[in-house]
């Protein structure tokens, strides 16, 4: 059989079917088999004109066949051939969790883990034989965020809602993620596409991210306008602003939201006109350096009347962090809160390369920033959240065991409100309505339903969070250290999280050299600390 069988084979049939239908045109099979066939034949002349696939030019009409099957083959994937603890980026079991928890259904398991608990890398918590007896208020969960500038501290909860726009998430998306933020007394991040309508129909608690776009607060050259940040922060449903330096996603890099994908929505929504493209550059314009941050920080929280103002990032270089922590020193400024990412990505489309290969991991961003602030006697002042695949009770308690004080979670709650794991966020053809702008496609989430299941995942997660935390004898997670995590490394020696941990003495940057406080493997940090410049980057 030549690989022109098919097509040839097509020809030939329209040609037999044309010829009945000559004898006899009444027949409407004969009629469907000759528009059948005739059709493959066509396709097949197409497929040896064109130049744009050499596939097609080489097999036409059955080359079609290979384009079809790789266009399906994540679906065939995910549901015929992942296994359930396959974690890419989510496994089935880490997404059947959510969904279960979201549809308040049952989330226990039978006959055991289906984890290997000998393999390297396996983490596990060291409970208590004298557990606590009293049931811990869920209500208790939460974090004061606001040093003493603050005249409008805020009472965050240990797990909320991270950074995802209106526009890269539906009005349907925004609408179910703030009924349920509503609903558990709850935060959830704007994103830096600023505050739209659809955050504002629940009044749920909001933290306004504003990254270098500066949206909703621009003059229309896309600089910072501190008049109108200063009418929308006065909004009482804003508890905290936190100012994007760069995400995990694509740290390093602006965006660009096409001007064909621009509602009139978003265009009011970011303060960006129609018909141009919406661009994020890779840095800030309103300040150019650490020690001008500080101050922009000061500025908005005196502005805001007192709000929390922080920062989130993916760490780079650690010498561009230590000018942030050097400025800090120098100023006695702070951040009231610093949101660390990590470069395990979001919800955000970006470059494979990005996503892949470049910013530091959460985990060691957050112990390079929790123990560096402890070195320089700030860590009392700036509280720490973090984000970056955080699904579970037993992912909070990990990273709140590493120096977290509370937790983000953005594809988490992507799953509440039906996200599949399509990974078609960037094409605008959501599956599930969840992340796209079309408005047959959203119409497929109802805001209402979704937002008792937000609800229910934050509930529920916190419910199994108090669980773990009473089986440790403890009753808050900031009574967690490193010292109850155990990991099973890669020679099979189990050891506390504490053992492989950055560690530094309280103060130790202030009154020793930076080669006595960067001792040990952490030694190569030094030069990095002398470097660090907190006028420069």
């Amino acid at each position: 059989m030549t690989r022109y069988f098919i097509w040839q084979l097509s020809v030939v049939l329209s040609i037999y079917f044309g010829y009945l239908l000559i004898l006899d045109n009444s027949i409407a099979k004969i009629w469907f088999a000759f528009f059948v066939f005739t059709t493959l034949g066509l396709v097949g002349v197409m497929d040896q004109i064109q130049k744009k696939h050499a596939i097609l030019r080489n097999y036409p009409v059955i080359g079609h066949l290979r384009f079809w099957l790789e266009f399906i083959r994540p679906e065939v994937r995910q549901y015929f051939l992942e296994s359930d603890s396959e974690k890419l980026p989510f496994s089935r079991n880490q997404r059947a969790l959510v969904y279960q928890r979201s549809k308040n259904l049952s989330d226990q398991r039978p006959f055991g883990t289906i984890e290997n608990v000998y393999s390297n890398g396996h983490e596990w918590l060291s409970y208590s034989n004298a557990p606590s007896q009293i049931a811990i208020n869920l209500n208790s969960l939460r974090v004061n965020i606001g040093n003493q500038n603050c005249a409008q501290p805020y009472s965050i909860s240990i797990f909320n809602i991270s950074a995802m726009s209106f526009g890269s998430l539906s009005a349907n998306a925004i609408l179910a993620l703030n009924k349920g933020a509503k609903l558990g007394g709850f935060a959830q991040d704007t994103g830096e596409g600023s505050v739209s309508k659809y955050h504002k129909v629940h009044d749920g608690d909001l933290i306004w991210e504003i990254g270098s776009g500066y949206f909703g607060c621009r003059f229309d050259d896309g600089r910072f306008d501190l008049e109108k940040f200063v009418q929308v922060a006065a909004d009482p449903q804003i508890k905290m602003v936190e100012i994007k330096l760069s995400q995990g996603a694509k740290p390093g890099h602006g965006g660009i939201l096409p001007a064909a994908k621009i509602t009139a929505e978003i265009a009011q929504t970011r303060g960006v006109p129609m018909g141009v493209d919406c661009i994020s550059p890779s840095r800030h314009t309103a300040f150019n350096n650490p020690v001008e941050m500080l101050e922009f920080i000061t500025t908005l929280r005196e502005k805001s009347s007192g709000k929390p103002v922080g920062i989130k990032l993916c760490v780079g270089k650690p010498d561009d962090w230590f000018a942030i922590l050097k400025a800090m020193i120098e100023t006695r400024l702070a951040p009231d809160f610093i949101v660390v990412d990590g470069s395990e990505g979001g919800t955000g489309a970006a470059p494979v390369e990005f996503i892949d290969h470049i910013g530091m991991p959460m985990r060691d961003s957050l112990r390079l920033i929790h123990t560096t602030l402890i070195a320089a006697n700030l860590r009392d002042r700036v509280k720490i959240g973090a984000a970056g695949k955080i699904i579970s009770a037993f992912d909070i308690v990990r990273v709140c065991s590493i120096g977290a004080d509370w937790c983000n979670s953005a594809r988490g709650f992507m799953f509440a409100i039906g996200c599949i794991q399509s990974r078609t966020c960037n094409t605008d053809k959501c599956p599930t309505g969840v992340a796209t702008q079309n408005q047959l496609r959203q119409r497929a989430l109802d805001p209402e339903d979704k937002g008792d299941r937000v609800y229910h995942y934050h509930q529920n997660t916190l419910h199994a969070l108090s669980e773990i935390l009473m089986a440790a004898g403890l009753n808050h997670t900031s009574e967690l250290n490193p010292e109850f995590i155990m990991k099973r490394d890669e020679n099979s020696i189990v050891q506390p999280f504490s053992k492989n941990l950055m560690h530094m003495e309280a103060g130790s940057l202030l009154d020793q050299s930076p080669e006595m406080a960067f001792s040990g493997d952490q030694c190569y940090l030094a030069s990095a600390w002398i470097k660090a410049n907190p006028r420069f980057w």
